[in-house]
């Protein structure tokens, strides 16, 4: 792919360095966008750019693989980023850490800038409550691995302007990403319908039902091209655990009530492929 210049958002920040943090950075700096990925943590910094060259290496030249880490600023200081127009917030989700950063931001970046949110089922009304821009604020929720995988959710808060709403649209097709308009409810469209999905395969495995063959049937009978439980293990066991939990908050219904295996499995560090450990065993 040829980078391409965005016309609305040529300069971005990303805020959070982790995987998804990485992977957001990546696609944006592959189509031409100039991202500063901020993380307080200097080695998560170092880890998000092996993640980007690894995946680079396959189908890149060294030379391609430089030009699009040239398009990168790797800093713990969020100062560096005060120039962007567009902000998006990829920390661990927690509301607290979430607000904190979006406050932060607002006090930052310049009074037209949109503030955007990657969570995958908190409130996006509740972050802009922090801020004094609550109709720049809005969801972007990419999904996992961002540079593979096509859609964003776009999630219009209460106080979300359309005119927001229309240049992040517009944004995300310049990024090669299909989008969908969600709202601002527990769990957006996607997580709302797959998580308990999710959960119920787990409840499968908690009854003596086994894992391979519960994939293995959801492939061949749904026609699915992963099984659900190989899913939790790549999305990880305690993602999953939280997503489940803030549906069972958020709308107070009994078919959301997590799995108590899923709470097990967290306590015991059984995490899916990132710990080596969930539902399978991973070298």
């Amino acid at each position: 792919m040829q980078p391409q210049s965005s016309k609305l958002f040529e300069n971005v920040l990303v805020v959070g360095g982790g995987l998804m943090g990485a992977g957001i950075a990546h696609v944006l700096a592959e189509n031409g966008v100039h991202v500063t990925l901020v993380d307080q943590n200097a080695r998560e910094l170092e880890r998000a750019q092996q993640r980007i060259v690894k995946a680079h290496e396959r189908k890149h030249s060294e030379t391609e693989v430089q030009s699009i880490l040239g398009n990168i600023l790797f800093s713990t200081d969020m100062n560096e980023g005060k120039h962007c127009i567009l902000a998006i917030e990829a920390v661990p989700e927690k509301m607290e850490i979430k607000q904190a950063v979006f406050k932060r931001l607002d006090e930052l970046l310049p009074p037209q800038a949109i503030l955007a949110s990657n969570t995958s089922s908190l409130s996006i009304a509740a972050m802009s409550s922090v801020t004094t821009r609550p109709a720049q604020v809005v969801g972007m929720h990419f999904f996992s691995p961002v540079p593979s995988m096509r859609l964003v959710e776009i999630v219009r808060g209460i106080n979300t302007s359309e005119e927001t709403i229309e240049k992040v649209r517009e944004f995300g097709e310049q990024i090669g990403k299909e989008l969908i308009i969600a709202k601002d409810l527990p769990g957006f469209t996607v997580n709302r319908a797959l998580v308990p999905f999710l959960n119920e395969a787990a409840y499968l495995v908690m009854e003596g039902n086994d894992p391979e063959e519960i994939d293995r049937g959801l492939m061949l009978g749904a026609n699915h091209p992963i099984g659900p439980l190989r899913l939790i293990d790549s999305l990880g066991v305690d993602v999953l655990l939280f997503t489940i939990e803030s549906l069972y908050e958020g709308f107070n219904d009994s078919k959301y009530r997590p799995c108590p295996l899923l709470k097990r499995m967290v306590g015991a560090g059984h995490l899916g492929k990132k710990s080596g450990k969930g539902f399978y065993v991973y070298s």
